[in-house]
Order: C-alpha cells, then sequence, then structure tokens
C-alpha cells in the first residue's frame, strides 16, 4: 500500500494574488451569494469551484457546459499568471485565525488506499448528486481545487515541529470569509518532509471532519485514471487535505429549521414535547450550553427543552449525539419528520449564523419552527468513526473553514 501521506507540488496564487483568488469553500455559500462575491472579485476561486455564475440563474450546475467553464476559468487564471505551480513537492504548514481562536495543520496529499482501507477514516455518508458533482469537476479540471479537513489525534512532535517551521516568513497571509485569517508556509527541506511523512506513519488512523463528497469523489476519480493509466503510482492516488489536531478544532452547533408543524397547533406541540421534556418559556435565545437541552423558537417564543435524564442513552456513540436525540425524540415522533437526508420540510443552517438567523427563518413564515442544538465534539467524532458507524447528516459545522484556491493538488 501507499504511505499513507506524501508531499505534493501545489498549484498555489502567485503570493501578490492570494487575496484575490482565495474564495469560501464551494457548498457553504448559495447561488446568490456566489454571484455577490464573483460580481465584487471577478478572480474569485469561485470562477472555478462554482462557475455556474458565467451562465444564467437556473441553469443546471452538473451540466457539461458549466464543467466546461470550469476548466476555462482555472486555465484562464493559469495563463494570467495568478497560479504557479510549484517544481518540487512540499509540505504546507496551513494557519487559520478566527478571531480570538487559532488552530495550525499541515496541507498534504493522503492515499486514497488508505481511504479505501478506513484508515483515513469517515463518519458520514455521502449524497450522490453531490459526489457525481465533485467527482466530473475534478476530472474537468484534472485537479483537486477544494482541500478536505480532517483530525489526527494529538501529537506532540508534530504540533512542535510546526510551531518551529512558523517562525519563518510565510508564503502568504490573506483574509478570507467571515474575516478569517490564513497563513501558509512551505515546507521544502528533505530531513523536514521526512521526518513529518514518519510520523504520520506511525499514527493509526487519520479522520475527515469536513469534506466527505470530496474524499469519496476523490477515491472514484483514483479508480477511473488507475484503469486507463500504466503507471504503477500516480499523484491520483492520492487526495488534497489539511490535518489540523484535535483539540484545535472548533465546532459550531448545526441546527435545524422545519417548514411546518405535521398539522399541530403550537399549543399541541408543546404539550407532545412535555411528555419527554421539562419546557421552559423565556425572553432570551436559547445557546445550548449541555446535551440534552434544545432551544425552540416557535410562534415568535423561545423554550427551552431539557430531555428527562433516564432518556438518555448510555451505550451508542450515535444515538449519543444532539442530532440524533432531537431527531428521535422531536422530529420524528412529534413532527413525522422522516429521513433527514430527504425529508423536504427540514433545512439546517449553520450555528456560524447565529441564532438570530434562526428567528428571521421563522418571522419570515417560511418556517414553522426553529431548533438550537449543542454541538458535536470531536470527542464524539472519533468515537463514531472508530465504532465504523455513520452520524446523521449535518451533525458537525467546523469553523473557520479552509479557503479554497490557495493550495490545488493537480492529477499528474
Amino acid at each position: 500500500m501507499n504511505t499513507l501521506v506524501k508531499p505534493f507540488s501545489a498549484l498555489r496564487p502567485k503570493t501578490e494574488y492570494a487575496s484575490t483568488l482565495i474564495a469560501p469553500p464551494y457548498d457553504v455559500v448559495n447561488e446568490e451569494e456566489v454571484r455577490a462575491l464573483v460580481s465584487e472579485s471577478p478572480n474569485s476561486f469561485l470562477c472555478v469551484s462554482r462557475p455556474e455564475t458565467g451562465f444564467p440563474i437556473g441553469t443546471n450546475p452538473n451540466s457539461e457546459a458549466i464543467h466546461a467553464k470550469a476548466k476555462e476559468n482555472l486555465e484562464r487564471l493559469k495563463s494570467h499568471g495568478l497560479l504557479v505551480r510549484e517544481d518540487t513537492p512540499a509540505y504546507y504548514v496551513y494557519k487559520m485565525k478566527m478571531g480570538s481562536h487559532e488552530q495550525t495543520g499541515i496541507a498534504l496529499t493522503a492515499s486514497v488506499d488508505a481511504y479505501n482501507d478506513n484508515i483515513v477514516k469517515k463518519h458520514e455518508f455521502t449524497r450522490p448528486t453531490k459526489e457525481d458533482d465533485r467527482t466530473q469537476n475534478m476530472l474537468s479540471l484534472n485537479a483537486q481545487t477544494g482541500p478536505v479537513l480532517s483530525v489526527y489525534r494529538n501529537n506532540k512532535s508534530l504540533k512542535n515541529l510546526l510551531s518551529d517551521i512558523k517562525k519563518n516568513t510565510p508564503l502568504f497571509e490573506v483574509k478570507g470569509q467571515y474575516e478569517v485569517i490564513h497563513t501558509i508556509w512551505r515546507i521544502e527541506d528533505a530531513m523536514t518532509i521526512n521526518m513529518i511523512t514518519s510520523i504520520f506513519e506511525e499514527m493509526q488512523n487519520i479522520y475527515i471532519a469536513d469534506g466527505h463528497h470530496r474524499s469519496a469523489a476523490a477515491a472514484r476519480v483514483s479508480n477511473e485514471l488507475r484503469t486507463s493509466n500504466t503507471s504503477s503510482r500516480e499523484s491520483f492516488d492520492y487526495f488534497l487535505t489539511v490535518v489540523f489536531p484535535q483539540d484545535e478544532m472548533q465546532i459550531f452547533d448545526y441546527n435545524r429549521v422545519i417548514r411546518d408543524l405535521n398539522g399541530l397547533s403550537p399549543t399541541q406541540v408543546l404539550n407532545l414535547l412535555s411528555k419527554d421534556f421539562n419546557i421552559e418559556a423565556t425572553d432570551k435565545p436559547i445557546k445550548p450550553n449541555e446535551p440534552g437541552m434544545f432551544g425552540m423558537f416557535l410562534a415568535n417564543q423561545w423554550y427551552r427543552l431539557i430531555l428527562n435524564a433516564h432518556l438518555l442513552p448510555t451505550d451508542n456513540p450515535v444515538a449519543l449525539l444532539d442530532v440524533s436525540l432531537l431527531q428521535d425524540r422531536i422530529l420524528s415522533p412529534v413532527l413525522n419528520v422522516g429521513d433527514p437526508r430527504t425529508d423536504p420540510r427540514l433545512d439546517f443552517v449553520g450555528g456560524v449564523r447565529g441564532l438570530k438567523e434562526l428567528e428571521n427563518l421563522v418571522r419570515s413564515g417560511k418556517y414553522s419552527a426553529a431548533f438550537s442544538l449543542y454541538p458535536t465534539t470531536m470527542e464524539q467524532l472519533m468515537a463514531v468513526a472508530d465504532a465504523g458507524e455513520i452520524m446523521p447528516p449535518k451533525s458537525t459545522w467546523f469553523e473557520p473553514k479552509l479557503g479554497d484556491g490557495l493550495l490545488s493538488h493537480v492529477l499528474d
């Protein structure tokens, strides 16, 4: 099998253009936001990851024309000198600073074989349409342009090594979405590269945190290109990821809004919930501060819901998640929400948008109720992955998020 990780020859912005190219991940902005961002900054990497901005509103984002436009835009950025390709493989230290929070990881390519063998561990199912879209995007571009966010169990040797590298002058430092500062250093010293490779080889696992569709698509691309390539090992046998230590990760709540009350009145909903929950009306928005606590915004009123202690599961890592408790104790039995992956009455709101966003969505009349949750923890995520289990959809919202366009992996 391949080594777990490898350095790579990055396609990256020329230093002076990094601030104009950096873009949020393709899947955290809607079409309206994408069009506004590209209008403001035409060279935003969204022109590659979300090229539908060059077409009329409503154009099928999975069409061949869209993917051809992505390739055209990438080639334009390269031919105009905004993007450059490194001559030799390297690892990259990647630091993100969001307010007072700071986390430092390492950008590398991880083995597709290790992914297939569950050494690179997953905790989510993927949706076929999104996986198909990213697969076609990579094949069209002959590159993976959106890094996967991954986690390693704390390793003091690696942390110390990266800390020393950060004393040097970075390649660039740029501001991205939500005022996050992204700073990247290149590691080209052969001895340091070998040390990093060896440290990862000694790790039992790394864990995908955010980017299951990108990693699944990379595995599909690797399999497809292997069948048409004569070389035994190629860069497409690896996928692009940035790996952070578990104790530096920041997980926000991932909240829910529902379009209707399943034919019930607000009073009937409260009466049904009172069987399993202690309910308290409050004038202030509820941001749960412990497992088993939920906020509910219903009929212009916030409620604190606390699940009766004897109903908390004790042994199943998935059932213990607050997103599971919400589904099993509220959404399914009271509001008749089916599979949360497919039920059109249910939508998801990242906690970074704040509790006010939940209020606004309900007050707009588009939704009838909103629920705020206690965030999933890194320990819970790794416990689920180690057990070989799968989390419910939209269980985690990581912030800060990696920037698109800063480091891309070319599939030579």
